[in-house]
C-alpha cells in the first residue's frame, strides 16, 4: 500500500495542507515546494508558512478544516525521499531544523485531526535546490494530491 493511500478517508473532508520549511536550506524546503504546487479547490486548501508556524495558529483555526496536514521534511531514519503520513500524536516532541516549537506541541493549539506528511531529507545545508530523491517524492505527492484521487 502506498503511504498516500492513507489520504482516501479524507476525500469528503475539508483538508488544509500547511507547507513548512526553510527555502534556503535545500531539502528543508520540501514542504514549501509541495504546498506551492497543490491546486486548491473547494475541499482542499493550502498555505505556506516557511518557518514560524506559531504565527499562523489563528489563520489555521479560522480556516477550520476537518483535517490539518503539516507537510515538512522529517527525519524518519530512512533513505532520502521516503515519506509517510502519520498522526501528529505519533511523532516525537523534538524541534527539528527551522522550528522554534515542535510540531507536536504546536498541534495542541488545533482542535481538528492533525497529521504530518513527512519527507525524509537527504541534505539540509544551505542551498535552494531539492536533492533528486526528495524532489522525485515531492513531485509524486503533488501529482497524487492534484489528481482526481483526492476528489469525490
Amino acid at each position: 500500500m502506498d503511504n498516500l493511500d492513507k489520504l482516501y478517508p479524507f476525500i469528503d473532508k475539508k483538508v488544509l495542507f500547511v507547507g513548512i520549511g526553510n527555502a534556503l536550506k535545500s531539502d528543508d524546503a520540501v514542504g514549501i515546494y509541495v504546498c506551492n504546487q497543490i491546486v486548491s479547490r473547494d475541499n482542499l486548501l493550502k498555505i505556506v508558512v516557511e518557518s514560524g508556524i506559531e504565527r499562523f495558529v489563528g489563520k489555521i483555526n479560522r480556516i477550520d478544516p476537518d483535517i490539518l496536514i503539516l507537510v515538512d521534511c522529517t527525519d524518519f531514519n530512512q533513505k532520502p525521499g521516503y515519506f509517510d503520513l502519520r498522526p501528529v500524536s505519533d511523532i516525537s516532541d523534538n524541534t527539528f531544523n527551522t522550528h522554534t516549537i515542535s510540531l507536536r506541541r504546536i498541534s495542541e493549539f488545533f482542535s481538528m485531526k492533525k497529521f504530518l506528511l513527512g519527507i525524509q531529507p537527504g541534505y539540509t545545508g544551505f542551498g535552494e535546490i531539492l536533492s533528486p530523491e526528495v524532489k522525485k517524492s515531492a513531485d509524486y505527492i503533488i501529482s497524487f494530491i492534484n489528481s482526481n484521487k483526492m476528489e469525490e
